[in-house]
């Protein structure tokens, strides 16, 4: 039975690691994607106008 303890870890972790990848996988597009796709393209917006301002004072 030392060999059940054995992997039962690794068995654990990889059924974790296969149920994270098919979330994420499973969270990509979808209706949501247009306004997800939208606030990280206002992110690099909001940092070039701010270094923008910072720089013409």
């Amino acid at each position: 039975m030392d060999y059940v303890s054995a992997l039962l870890p690794p068995v654990v972790m990889a059924a974790f690691f296969i149920g994270l990848v098919v979330t994420i996988v499973k969270s990509q597009g979808g209706p949501n994607k247009a306004k997800e796709d939208a606030a990280v393209d206002a992110a690099p917006a909001r940092a070039e106008a701010t270094r923008q301002a910072g720089g013409a004072s």
